[in-house]
């Protein structure tokens, strides 16, 4: 399998640069997706395009019957503003595949190529999904409304993807773990509302702003006086606003922050307690609070079995020291965490950080000068061809 990937793998360095050059941002992806099936045109696949987002659903159908399995691939990009310097930089100003989502689809490709090529092996149905909009505009939960588990004519028996990583993990090799891998991800946002007045009597005024303050302030030490360190939740505020010049009290204050739970039982408790205590030191202070916990990304959970078969597939087929057991979660999040709640699945990460670059100290994803080595993409095709192969087989 290996050294049919690595044949492959001009081709898809290829294709994945053709897509870097012009990402696409979000759940509307047209030149991606019509690169994608130009890509699979000629496989014995059956294919559906989606209606209200630019996604892919392609099924291979084996030579013998059994389970159908899921392999996915996100496809968006980032509103980044590339600085890699790359000859195959975006010519997008203001987009930038800065998450790897270009190698995931070229990979993806390479499955499907790879595992068609073996379909007297297959046993069931391979469903190959490849998703716009996981960046944040929920594009695995229109895909599954729009049938992508059940594409194959029954439910998915399991769905896998893999994540590259520009840095923390040395390229080629895997990390995985069983359990939660990846956080929820949600949204609080809040506004507090006053009587604005002159800055020299703010006793006559009622200032908004404190009152902000003191509740960004509580909301850290809820998370680290009423949770357990072992369970944890992660709250930051990334936005605060008030008012426009220095010598008056604003009639409102607001900030936004992002949550991140490990558990959905955790992820429940922060979101009702946080909106109780800013809504609760707005009253105590006498102002009006509008406090909205806006729900994410759930969290993103290996199933135990699904974990331990990926871990098995990764030392069989790429060796056994190219898998790493992750020691905690990542509190990244990920919109794969809608398919694990539907059937088991097993998502794991790549490294694919550059041969000149150290791990350790190479921007990370997201980053403007985020860089993946494309030198992974066979040993990617490879391992989602062997997840499937392996997984309809046993």
């Amino acid at each position: 399998m290996r050294r049919a990937a690595a044949a492959l793998r001009p081709a898809l360095v290829e294709l994945r640069r053709d897509l870097h050059r012009h990402p696409e941002i979000g759940l509307d992806l047209p030149r991606t997706r019509a690169r994608l099936l130009a890509a699979l045109d000629g496989l014995p696949l059956e294919i559906t395009i989606g209606e209200r987002l630019s996604s892919v659903t392609a099924v291979l159908r084996g030579a013998r019957p059994g389970p159908a399995v899921l392999l996915r691939a996100d496809l968006d990009a980032l509103p980044v503003q590339e600085e890699t310097g790359l000859p195959y930089a975006s010519e997008l100003p203001g987009a930038m595949h800065a998450c790897g989502h270009d190698l995931h689809a070229a990979a993806l490709v390479g499955a499907a190529r790879l595992l068609a090529e073996r379909r007297e092996q297959l046993v069931g149905s391979v469903v190959f999904m490849f998703q716009p909009g996981e960046e944040g505009a929920g594009g695995a939960a229109l895909m599954i409304e729009e049938g992508v588990l059940d594409a194959a004519g029954e439910r998915v028996a399991a769905a896998y993807a893999l994540h590259v990583a520009a840095a923390q993990l040395p390229a080629g090799y895997v990390a995985g773990r069983p359990g939660p891998i990846m956080a929820a991800s949600d949204t609080l946002r809040v506004v507090v509302r006053g009587r604005g007045g002159h800055g020299s009597s703010p006793h006559l005024a009622l200032d908004p702003v404190p009152v902000a303050c003191e509740a960004v302030l509580a909301l850290q030490t809820l998370v680290t006086r009423q949770f357990d360190v072992f369970d944890p939740v992660v709250l930051t505020v990334g936005t605060f606003h008030a008012g426009t010049v220095e010598n008056v009290v604003p009639d409102r204050a607001e900030f936004a922050a992002t949550v991140r739970s490990f558990s959905p039982a955790a992820r429940a408790q922060v979101l009702d307690r946080a909106v109780r205590v800013v809504r609760g030191i707005g009253e105590a202070h006498g102002c009006q609070v509008e406090a909205v916990a806006e729900p994410g990304y759930p969290v993103t959970v290996n199933d135990p079995a699904e974990a331990a078969y990926a871990e098995r597939t990764v030392r069989r087929l790429l060796g056994g020291d190219r898998y790493v057991e992750m020691p905690r979660p990542l509190a990244g999040s990920e919109d794969f965490g809608v398919l694990a709640e539907h059937v088991p699945a097993a998502y794991v990460v790549l490294g694919a950080c550059p041969a000149d670059a150290d791990p350790f100290t190479a921007p990370y994803n997201h980053s403007p000068q985020a860089r993946f080595d494309d030198a992974v993409l066979g040993d990617a095709a490879a391992l989602l061809a062997a997840l499937a192969l392996g997984r309809a087989a046993s």
